[in-house]
């Protein structure tokens, strides 16, 4: 039986990061995000082109499909109305523009009420008829979804924090053999997203986007008693929390925070001064505190130290560092694609049982390109090319000598993050590798750390305390003794790394690569991040890794087991 699962961007299904994913009887065999096609980071539109690859990947048309799942339930938003609409009339605005306010809020309700899904019909009617049964799910179960069902646990705690679902922006569910039970909700706007995305927006980054930058700015910030001080004094930490005084819906929190500390929000990110890296840096301890809080309380009610994270707040790997650590949490599974893309997983998983789902051990569910279809791309474009009979061996030497590399093999990687198949390559060892991969590849803000990829059995030999962490998506403390040798890839405000741990199982051409990097140089890393420019999602197909090789400073692009160099 084919489940087709995917989330829609139009009305009354989301806004942002489509995607699509494919199941045969129960077993995820393709995803992808729309964005990786459109170009458009985040993309925003309904995902004909993720569905199209779904489909193409098992020669199916749309009425092979058995079953179709929509990550959410657009009349659930109704929940929320009473509240929104209250919050408009009690705005300080004129009366037409409270009346215009609230002609608004009523016909996005009567949209999402009764239209929501036909709008999905009839871009669906586009790419084949008949129609498969299509069937709701409630976003924050499908993210639930997401990080327990592929768990080998028999039971967990599964926490899901976002901006906000349908209603809900934070939710505490039990996972066990029969699938989800939702124990604690807190609704929107009392939004851990939203709040961290008032901040983003504050210091001139642009929310839904910017909050990783925001994360990483931290480290160089610290302490601050005024910021958290003033803070504090409009919001709970507690496990009850309530930072609603921020996530109001007018100006997306800004204007909440001018008024609050007296300045107005940085029109551009760029020359942070140390109060707003020191605001970064009490935003982010903030955070960490109200989630392990909540994790605290319902660990002890539950009686369950086994712990899941989803939704885009688990993107926060600083967070999740400090949960992984948690005295109080023995086991923790974060769902790598963890934002509003992961919801085609969920919701696919959703159409059968937890112990039916096979444990994730990788993220490569997307398009492939053999060497046929890759020397038919470089045979038309003209360009000099070469194949090698040892591509692993001849990259690492090139790593070793300090080329930057575009590295181009196998399945898409699904998720923000690239794992040795979409990457950028470089020498961990040199400094000034970070350097230029950040100004003349990545074409970003010089103090932005790389993340590496180690083999998994390097891992207690470099990080304090660390798991196997094959996603990128927990952070660690560097050895002090191992600091030096890997500087390109330390975050400098604070001595973490991010790591991605490989095994020869996971992704054999990779680990074979950290292999021959390793004896060359003694190190089993290499510097890893994902191949694209800067505010451009991650290649896809041939001729885009070829295109940014030509329009970044890399100094070799390997394609399957083809080399191109400058």
């Amino acid at each position: 039986m084919y489940v087709l699962s995917f989330k829609p961007c139009t009305h009354g299904f989301g806004s942002h990061d489509p995607s699509a994913a494919l199941f045969n009887d129960g077993e995820l065999v393709f995803a992808v995000e729309e964005e990786r096609y459109t170009r458009e980071k985040h993309a925003g539109t309904f995902p004909t082109n993720a569905i199209n690859a779904c489909l193409d990947a098992e020669d199916l048309s749309l009425s092979d499909v058995d079953r179709i799942v929509l990550p959410y339930i657009p009349r659930h938003r109704n929940k929320i109305w009473k509240s929104k609409w209250k919050r408009a009339v009690a705005e300080p605005d004129s009366v037409m523009d409270k009346l215009g306010s609230l002609n608004w809020r009523l016909k996005d309700t009567i949209q999402s009420q009764f239209f929501a899904e036909r709008a999905v019909r009839e871009k669906l009617s586009e790419i084949g008829t008949p129609l498969p049964k299509i069937e709701q799910k409630s976003h924050h179960e499908c993210h639930a979804a997401s990080a327990f069902y592929p768990t080998d646990y028999d039971e967990a705690l599964v926490l899901t924090v976002d901006g906000s679902g349908e209603y809900d922006t934070t939710v505490v569910w039990k996972g066990d053999e029969t699938g989800l039970t939702r124990h604690k909700t807190f609704e929107n706007p009392n939004s851990l997203g939203h709040l961290y995305g008032a901040v983003t927006d504050f210091l001139g980054f642009r929310p839904l986007n910017g909050e990783g930058k925001v994360m990483g700015l931290a480290p160089y910030g610290g302490p601050n008693e005024e910021i958290e001080s003033a803070l504090r004094s409009v919001i709970d930490t507690t496990a009850e929390y309530d930072v609603t005084e921020i996530t109001g819906e007018r100006d997306m929190g800004v204007g909440r925070l001018e008024r609050l500390f007296g300045r107005s929000a940085k029109a551009t990110p760029t020359e942070f001064t140390d109060w707003e890296k020191d605001l970064a840096y009490v935003t982010q301890s903030l955070l960490e505190e109200i989630v392990t809080n909540v994790l605290r309380r319902y660990v002890h009610e539950l009686d369950i130290r086994t712990v899941c994270l989803a939704g885009g707040v688990a993107l926060n790997c600083k967070l999740n560092q400090v949960v992984e650590q948690a005295p109080f949490v023995d086991e923790l599974f974060i769902q790598p694609v963890a934002n509003d893309a992961g919801l085609a997983l969920g919701g696919g998983f959703l159409t059968t049982t937890p112990s039916e789902v096979t444990p994730m051990s990788h993220t490569y569910w997307g398009p492939e390109y053999d060497d046929d279809a890759i020397e038919a791309v470089l045979s038309e474009t003209k360009i000099d090319y070469r194949k090698s009979d040892d591509v692993a061996a001849e990259t690492a030497a090139k790593l070793a000598d300090g080329q930057l590399v575009g590295w181009f093999q196998g399945r898409l990687e699904m998720g923000p993050r690239a794992l040795g198949n979409r990457s950028i390559l470089a020498d961990p060892r040199s400094i000034d590798s970070r350097d230029r991969v950040n100004k003349y590849v990545k074409h970003r803000e010089e103090w932005r750390p790389f993340a590496p990829s180690l083999k998994e059995e390097a891992l207690d030999d470099y990080l304090v305390d660390a798991t196997p962490s094959p996603y990128m998506i927990k952070t660690y403390d560097v050895r002090e003794d191992k600091q030096s040798e890997i500087p390109a890839v330390l975050h400098s405000g604070d001595n973490t790394t991010r790591p991605q741990t490989v095994t020869d199982e996971q992704n054999p051409r990779y680990y074979a690569l950290l292999s021959e990097f390793e004896e060359r140089t003694g190190v089993p890393v290499v510097l890893n991040t994902s191949f694209n420019d800067h505010a451009e999602p991650i290649v896809n197909r041939p001729v885009e890794a070829i295109k940014d090789f030509y329009g970044m400073g890399l100094d070799v692009l390997v394609l399957g087991d083809y080399i191109l160099e400058k």
